[in-house]
């Protein structure tokens, strides 16, 4: 059976940056997203328990799959193995490491 491939995936949602890792990463599925599927968490039997994990963890339980609107992609990296999955804050222009895009729609110049 051949080994699937490992992927990190950081995306923005609601002023948080997540880095979490799954096996399908695709676009094809509905144009503007990027589809994400077969999420991988850590071992529940490990002794040290990560919280920051565990949150993200609950969070997408009974999840099987979800979509990204493309433009909250900052970055997608095949990976040999897993690392933590985590939630952290985005600073912006105070000196953070993500910069969200501006969102133009109807009725918004962005002036």
């Amino acid at each position: 059976m051949p080994q699937k491939h490992l992927y990190r995936v950081s995306f923005v949602q609601q002023n948080k940056l997540y880095d979490i890792y799954a096996r399908e990463v695709s676009h094809e599925a509905m144009m503007g997203f990027v589809e994400i599927g077969d999420l991988v968490f850590g071992e529940r039997s490990q002794v040290l328990v990560d919280p920051a994990e565990e949150k993200l963890q609950a969070e997408f339980e009974g999840v099987e799959r979800f979509f990204v609107p493309v433009h909250q992609v900052v970055r997608i990296d095949q990976v040999n193995r897993r690392g933590k999955a985590r939630i952290s804050d985005v600073q912006g222009e105070s000196g953070g490491k993500v910069t969200p895009l501006p969102i133009y729609g109807p009725g918004n110049s962005g002036a």
